[in-house]
């Protein structure tokens, strides 16, 4: 077989990017690109690169709960979503930790407030670093993290 680590159709994963010990995940092998819910996304320049802020509702059916993130844009690109809709989106890179893996990887701006996961993990950010297990949920646990 294989010594990857295995995921499950929902994961846990923690952001340190943005001080975010866990926030709920759907495994999307169907999604190409990987998606962060945020609003009140407002792009700015900070020592002449592109930056952008952003507020996200890191915890599932709340939107109570608002914390401030702050990022380079790595990108602009058009996206399209589940329905085929086309949006122009802000890409971002962020460490992503699930399990014991830490991983960097893309992640486009939107807002999936009408989403069940505030975070969406596409096909490219798994590439070759996990095995998917679509009937399974929750395998790596709650991740621990001990980042700087």
């Amino acid at each position: 077989m294989t010594d990857l680590p295995m995921l499950g159709w929902r994961e846990w994963v923690g952001l340190p990017n943005f001080n975010i010990m866990q926030i709920k995940a759907k495994i999307d092998t169907g999604a190409r690109s990987s998606a962060l819910h945020a609003f009140a996304i407002d792009p700015y320049r900070k020592g002449g690169e592109r930056w952008v802020m952003f507020a996200i509702h890191p915890i599932q059916k709340n939107t109570d709960a608002v914390l401030e993130c702050h990022a380079p844009v790595k990108d602009r690109r058009v996206v399209s979503d589940s329905g085929g809709h086309k949006q122009l989106r802000y890409v971002i890179d962020t460490q992503l930790v699930v399990g014991q893996s830490v991983i960097t990887a893309e992640m486009t701006l939107t807002n999936r407030d009408s989403m069940l996961f505030r975070l969406l993990i596409g096909r490219t950010a798994m590439d070759k670093r996990f095995i998917i297990a679509p009937n399974a949920s929750y395998l790596q646990g709650k991740p621990q993290l001990c980042l700087p």
